[in-house]
Order: C-alpha cells, then sequence, then structure tokens
C-alpha cells in the first residue's frame, strides 16, 4: 500500500484526475462568470445556439423574425447580442472539453483496478454524471434560466468533483498510509465533523442568496444593481455573519493539526489552504455586500465556495486513510488492543 506513490498506473491516474478537476473548477468560474454578465440566454436554445452549431456573429445572419420565433418558444424578449452569445457558446464548449478529460480520466481508471476496483467505478460514475449534467443544462436554457434549475445544474457540478475527489483520495490512500495521525489530537475528528456540518449550512444559504440574487435582478434590473443589497431578504444577513463562525470553526481545525501534527503534514497543508479559501470567500462576501454587488466579484465568491467544498472531502478522506492505517498499525507495536485507539477518535 505504502509503494502506490511509485506505481505508474496511479501516478498517470492522478495525474490527469487532478487536472480534470481542476478544469472542472475552471468550468465553475466560467459559468459563474456567464450567469453574473447576464449572458445565460446568450443562447435561447440548446444544444445549437440561434439554430447553428457555431453561432452568428451578427444580428444580420438571423432571419428578420428571429425574435417572434423564439417569442413562441417561450422566450419573449430574445435580442442577439454578439457578446452574450460567444460568451455562453465559449461556456458550451469547455463544457464539452471537460467531459472528453473525465472521460479519458475514466480510461486512465482501468489501469488501477487491481489497487481498487473503487477508482475505476469512481471515475465511470463521474463521466455518466457528466452525461446527466449536459442534459441538466438543456433543462436550465428551457426554463429560461429558473433559479432552482440553475442551483440544481451547480449542486450537480459540485457532485461530478466530489466524485472525482473520491476516485483520487482513493488513489493516493498508500500515500496517507505512509503519513501517520498517532499523534493528532482526539478533538481533531469531533470538529472535522462540526467544519463539514457548518460549510453545509453555509453553502446552503448561499444558494438562496443567490436565487433572490437572481429574483431580484428580474424584478429591478441590472442597472440598478447598487441597490440589490437594500432588497435582500433576512437570511442574506445570516449568511454574512455566518461566515465568521465558519472561518473561526476553520482557524480551529487548523490550529489543531498545526500544533499536533507540524506544518509539513498534508493533512495541515490542506487545511492551511482551506483558510486561505476561506478567507478569499469571506473578503469577495464582504465585497459583495458592501460595494453594491459587483458583478466581477461573484465568479470568485462561487469558486471559493466550491473551492471549500472540495478541500474539505478531501481532508476527511485523507483524514480517514491515514486514521485507519495508524490503526491498522499501532496493534502491531503494542500488545494491549486496548491501547491502539485512544489517540485517534473515530
Amino acid at each position: 500500500m505504502n509503494n502506490d506513490s511509485d506505481n505508474p498506473a496511479l501516478r498517470r491516474y492522478r495525474r490527469m484526475a487532478w487536472i480534470t478537476i481542476a478544469a472542472v473548477y475552471f468550468l465553475i468560474l466560467v459559468g459563474a462568470s456567464v450567469r453574473a454578465s447576464g449572458a445565460g440566454m446568450g443562447c435561447p436554445d440548446w444544444p445549437t445556439c440561434f439554430g447553428s452549431w457555431v453561432p452568428p456573429t451578427s444580428e444580420a445572419q438571423l432571419p428578420e423574425n428571429y425574435q417572434e420565433i423564439y417569442a413562441e418558444l417561450g422566450y419573449a424578449d430574445t435580442r442577439f447580442n454578439v457578446v452574450k452569445t460567444w460568451t455562453e457558446y465559449a461556456n458550451r464548449l469547455v463544457g464539452v472539453s471537460i467531459g472528453f478529460m473525465i472521460f479519458l480520466t475514466a480510461l486512465f481508471s482501468w489501469a488501477c483496478r487491481e489497487h481498487g476496483t473503487s477508482i475505476f467505478k469512481a471515475s465511470v460514475a463521474a463521466f455518466l454524471m457528466v452525461g446527466f449534467q449536459g442534459w441538466l443544462g438543456s433543462k436550465v436554457v428551457g426554463s429560461n434560466l429558473q433559479p432552482g434549475m440553475i442551483t440544481l445544474h451547480m449542486l450537480m457540478a459540485l457532485a461530478i468533483v466530489g466524485t472525482l475527489l473520491y476516485a483520487v483520495a482513493q488513489a493516493r490512500r498508500g500515500i496517507m498510509a505512509s503519513q501517520s495521525v498517532a499523534t493528532i489530537s482526539p478533538r481533531f475528528g469531533m470538529w472535522l465533523y462540526i467544519v463539514l456540518g457548518l460549510t453545509i449550512v453555509q453553502v446552503a444559504m448561499g444558494t438562496q442568496v443567490r436565487e433572490m440574487t437572481d429574483f431580484i435582478r428580474e424584478s429591478q434590473g441590472e442597472e440598478l444593481r447598487s441597490s440589490w443589497i437594500e432588497a435582500m431578504p433576512w437570511f442574506f444577513y445570516l449568511h454574512r455573519s455566518f461566515s465568521a463562525v465558519v472561518l473561526f470553526a476553520n482557524l480551529w481545525l487548523a490550529w489543531l493539526l498545526v500544533a499536533s501534527l507540524g506544518w509539513h503534514h498534508t493533512l495541515s497543508r490542506l487545511t492551511l489552504a482551506m483558510i486561505v479559501v476561506i478567507g478569499t470567500a469571506v473578503l469577495s462576501g464582504a465585497t459583495l455586500g458592501h460595494l453594491g454587488m459587483p458583478a466581477l466579484v461573484q465568479p470568485t465568491h462561487l469558486l471559493a465556495a466550491s473551492l471549500l467544498f472540495g478541500l474539505q472531502f478531501l481532508i476527511w478522506m485523507s483524514y480517514r486513510h491515514s486514521r485507519d492505517a495508524s490503526g491498522a498499525q499501532r496493534p502491531d507495536s503494542n500488545d494491549s488492543p486496548l491501547l491502539s485507539g485512544n489517540n485517534v477518535t473515530a
């Protein structure tokens, strides 16, 4: 198990999977930028764009009655905008490219079966989820960007990230097994689950704020962006204040790790990266709340929240692998099984 880091098949798989995960996060950033810029309906049909696989570059290339055509399909305010159309088209091209990358990741996982079928199964599951995500994307367009559908589309992207991270964590099991957590604080396990719970609550409130933002945009218009905050309901202020709770809980978690495992342990490094991401999320959220919801900051805030989810999931998986390996090794070095679990929380 400890030789996994030297296994060529696992090294190739981890490299491909990390590139794919980074690409998925890039797609999340692109999608958030499309949404913040109001380019989501730049292509009012799917999978084509204004009836073509390659969208037009000017309104003159469309039928004179194209607005009537799309009005009959339920899009009463369709108006060609070359920037928005090609922004949405680029978003779709990136999505298709990442679909191919996840397919390659699944192919690379075939050679890793001898190290655990979970790597192969999770990689194939991620590829199948991409197919469902594509279908869901068509429904998002068909719903004329209904906020609930957009949120579901985003949650599905996070599910794909989580599935890929699970596969990568399985491929890194041997690496984490070589890093003991025998000296870890006994409070770490409990605090890790508390932090995960706090993040879930914060993300849930964030999705509600995001949907309310879309609703306010529909009712007030883009030109009144600076006044959107005034129309926000109470849970926006709770979401904003709760970020401090999430930040301090994670700071405490990081302190527990660094104090017991040192700075060089993988878990410590992942947790410190998580603190940086949370700091970015808090700073971007404060900017949105106090500077009139600037469109350029919205994608940064969403990306930071998505990265936080991924890092915490990877920390949880990595901790479990290190803990299980430490627990399995301890009875060999101690005759008393009662002492083997004292240093690690379940």
